[in-house]
């Protein structure tokens, strides 16, 4: 029999976005019913941030073990037992699981179905044996991997961030179509995890990054053994029927052929909404995805999208999105989204983080700009440490307005926090060089790049003057 639900709020989908948007409406005591017919959890739980930081870890400290002369220590070349790295990323996603839990969310007061859930019109969805009709609904249910057309591929026994996590024994050669974070993460992990490494990218690697940004990282890939091919077209997949598989490419004029033990295709993702009848629920799509306003709302405004769905494609991200569409179907605040307050990160050794406008778009929205660097070798606790690789980029414009901010290096996915706050409140240089970081810390070079912007000021003919003038009093 079926039963029919009124509540406030509908959330489909239980990833890093829905549960968020879940939590924070059900603080405000309003009902709240969450549909979802998967793993609670979501992709980030189970198939993404997860288990590749879990794995990135454990290639961190096999690396360790490699770079130990430097600080006097003898090097030695780890001994890996793949199948225990595999127990820790398991471990790692039971431990954090509870969180994202059926019974930590009802025990918020949030009413969680097991179930499918499809519109059967703009303003009912159906879900087992339940149909709802909410006052608002928030779709949050995720990305599938984009699997390109290529001759032989989808015959071909390849893995993607949905299975690759589930291997028990370390690749032989794995080859990795795809560039972008995801691709170069994983490409570095399993390099130092011992697994030969090549990466095929159609266009150029990185391609979303600034890139002057990229290049410590590509330099560091090349040192440690990472093949990368850019601006390669893969012409066809094949299996000669021994475990192995060949991919063959153009590349220029030329064309080769690759061969290795796995293939991993982390070309990119796309919103998945079929299950849910977005037809039938008014929600108009296009060529880039669903059509939505700067409040999250599709051309049916009861619903909004949030997440990987609305291609959003980051944990942090989503969390954004989802408290913006809980402001506005709770309270109809007048939001807006802005993709520039997202930071875009990269886990790799050195880390890559982005907020706010790169230097390109900064120059083409603003014209005159300033662009200010400082390396990490002119920092203390980077030459303690020996990780000088890097630098702050950060973008102004020409009254000290702080646009965008750009870090490779040790720990640039910890530093980008602070830009993003100044990008986010509209801070000044002013502010930047305010503020005390603590020494010895990579902090310092923030504020060092913040200064460089003032240094000019203090060789002005006038400013020399009034110090002269002052000077007289004593």
């Amino acid at each position: 029999m079926t039963s029919t639900l009124y509540p406030d709020l509908c959330i489909i989908g239980a990833g890093a976005a829905g549960l968020t948007a879940a939590a924070s409406a059900a603080a405000f005591g309003v009902r709240v019913v969450l549909i979802e017919s998967g793993l609670m959890g979501g992709d980030c739980l189970h198939h993404g941030c997860v288990p590749s930081k879990a794995l990135i870890a454990a290639a961190r400290h096999a690396h360790a073990c490699r770079r130990g002369a430097p600080f006097g220590i003898v090097a030695v070349e780890p001994e890996i037992d793949f199948s225990a790295v595999a127990a820790h990323i398991r471990a790692t996603i039971e431990e954090i699981a509870p969180n994202d839990s059926a019974e930590r969310f009802e025990a918020l007061g949030v009413q969680v179905i097991r179930a499918e859930a499809k519109f059967i019109n703009r303003r009912t969805v159906v879900a087992g044996d339940y149909r709802i009709r909410a006052r608002r609904f928030i779709v949050a249910t995720g990305s599938k991997p984009h699997i390109p057309a290529i001759p032989g591929l989808r015959e071909a026994d390849y893995l993607t961030n949905e299975t690759i996590f589930s291997l028990r024994e370390r690749p032989e050669h794995l080859l990795i179509l795809g560039a972008g974070p995801a691709g170069l993460e994983l490409a570095q992990a399993y390099r130092r995890l011992g697994s030969a490494v090549t990466v095929i990218e159609a266009k150029r690697a990185l391609r979303p990054f600034d890139a002057e940004l990229a290049r410590p990282l590509f330099r560091q890939l090349a040192a440690e053994g990472v093949t990368i091919f850019e601006d390669t077209l893969v012409t066809r997949v094949e299996h000669p029927g021994t475990g192995r598989v060949v991919l063959r490419y153009h590349r220029g004029e030329s064309a080769g052929q690759i061969e290795g033990s796995h293939l991993l295709v982390v070309t990119g993702r796309s919103a998945d909404l079929s299950g849910i009848d977005p037809v039938r629920a008014g929600i108009r799509r296009g060529v880039r995805g669903v059509h939505l306003d700067a409040r999250l709302r599709t051309t049916n405004r009861r619903i909004h999208v949030i997440g990987d769905a609305a291609g959003g494609f980051s944990t942090h991200g989503a969390a954004y999105q989802a408290a913006l569409a809980v402001r506005a179907a709770l309270f109809r605040f007048g939001v807006r989204h802005d993709a520039r307050l997202v930071p875009r990160i990269l886990l790799t050794d050195p880390e890559i983080a982005e907020v706010g406008l790169n230097e390109a778009a900064a120059r083409a929205l603003h014209g005159r700009i300033h662009v200010l660097r400082w390396a990490f070798a002119d920092n203390d606790r980077a030459v303690a440490e020996r990780r000088t690789e890097g630098f702050i980029k950060v973008i102004a414009s020409p009254r000290g307005r702080v646009l965008g901010a750009g870090i490779v290096g040790a720990h640039a996915v910890e530093l980008i926090g602070l830009w993003s706050l100044a990008v986010a409140r509209g801070m000044r240089l002013s502010d930047i060089v305010g503020h005390v970081p603590p020494y010895p810390s990579y902090g310092e070079v923030g504020r060092r790049a913040a200064i460089a912007y003032y240094a000019p000021h203090a060789r002005r003919p006038l400013v020399r003057r009034l110090i002269g003038f002052l000077r007289m009093f004593g």
